[in-house]
């Protein structure tokens, strides 16, 4: 009965557009992969699916410091190589110029982590870690709390960075905030010190920074120089601090948006399970978000008749309310016909500030809490 009782796995990609450095910590790379491993064999174990999932993994060199092209060619080899789905490519700047080939020419469902509402579209589906249009409302929330009344922004001259800036613009205006510097900074790790300057000048009593991260590198520096220690604060970028201690000293002092929160129950049973599987247990953003994504793809794959690119993104828009592990208590997963954005509630993003111990983070603020 081998025949009748054997089926090829179903294929999944992995399209990572970044590069990890040489020598980069081999944990890093299982937070992002092991979440997946993790409940796809529950999946198989429990009974969800009746055959295996095999990822199929690419790893290219996108913006910032690649190109759009090389993630574009990743995802067309993935969709050759038979993936019903693709987690990725995440970093806005390839997202959005990649829907345009997924959507003419691949027409095979992608899930980003995109905080781009231009990146959606009918086959692109996203699971914001951060947003272009929220985060900003969430900074100018804080900066009220903490009674400024002005702020300077540094701004990475890239599209992530000038969508931040012109949504929270919006959001000053709205609080009665005004913005009385902003200052172009390279969207890698370059010399800032004018562009801090320009900013210090002009007497903030607190700064923003817009942008994908990298380019925060130099600011803590340049403001030792001026000796100079505003609040500050960040994007999802703040989630960059894992990588290596150069960005975790980058962001040391800033209060970032992430969406790792100790109190949502969901997440913690994962991570009991995760640290049962592998004997660690990494609390930050990226194993919860990774285990909602495949959580859902689970929930998609268990639904998808026929088991297609099509069936498969039509099963994604039936996935309700599935509760969440990223994110505060009570975030749940929805797609829809045309709801593409994943996490629903306010509370998907929290503010946290690192710890000096190089491993840790602390809550801040749960945003939609008054």
């Amino acid at each position: 009965m081998s025949y009748e009782s054997t089926a090829e796995p179903i294929k999944i990609g992995y399209l990572m557009d970044f590069r990890l450095p040489e020598g980069f910590p081999k944990t890093y790379f299982e937070d992002l992969t092991q979440p997946f491993d993790l409940v796809f064999r529950q999946a198989g174990e429990q009974g969800l699916l009746d055959r295996p999932i095999e990822i199929i993994y690419r790893e290219v060199e996108g913006l910032p410091k690649g190109s759009v092209k090389a993630v574009i060619d990743a995802y067309g080899d993935l969709c050759d190589e038979g993936c019903l789905a693709v987690f990725g490519p995440n970093i806005t700047d390839n997202v959005v110029p990649t829907r345009e080939a997924i959507e003419e020419r691949f027409k095979v469902p992608a899930i980003s982590v995109t905080g781009s509402d231009a990146a959606l579209g009918e086959w692109v589906f996203s699971f914001p870690m951060g947003s272009l249009t929220d985060e900003p409302i969430f900074w100018s929330d804080m900066l009220t709390k903490g009674g400024h009344t002005e702020v300077g922004v540094l701004v990475e001259q890239s599209l992530v960075g000038t969508t931040y800036l012109e949504n929270f613009r919006k959001a000053c205006q709205r609080r009665g905030i005004r913005i009385v510097a902003e200052a172009a900074i390279a969207q890698t790790a370059q010399d800032v010190s004018e562009a801090v300057r320009t900013v210090h000048d002009a007497r903030p009593s607190a700064l923003v920074h817009c942008g994908f991260g990298f380019g925060i590198v130099f600011i803590n520096p340049a403001l030792e120089t001026l000796d100079w220690n505003p609040p500050r604060f960040t994007s999802t970028a703040f989630q960059n601090a894992w990588l290596n201690p150069i960005m975790w000293n980058g962001f040391m002092g800033w209060t970032g948006v992430d969406q790792y929160d100790e109190g949502n129950m969901v997440g913690q049973k994962f991570l009991d399970e995760y640290h049962e599987a592998y004997g660690r247990r990494p609390e930050w953003c990226v194993p919860v978000v990774n285990r909602d994504v495949a959580m859902t793809l689970v929930r998609a794959l268990s639904d998808a008749h026929p088991l297609s690119p099509r069936g498969v993104k039509e099963a994604l828009e039936r996935v309700k309310m599935m509760p969440a592990a990223s994110g505060a208590p009570g975030t749940r997963v929805s797609f829809g016909n045309w709801t593409r954005r994943a996490w629903m509630g306010a509370g998907y993003l929290v503010a946290r500030k690192l710890d000096p111990d190089g491993v840790n983070s602390h809550l801040v603020d749960r945003f939609g809490e008054e």
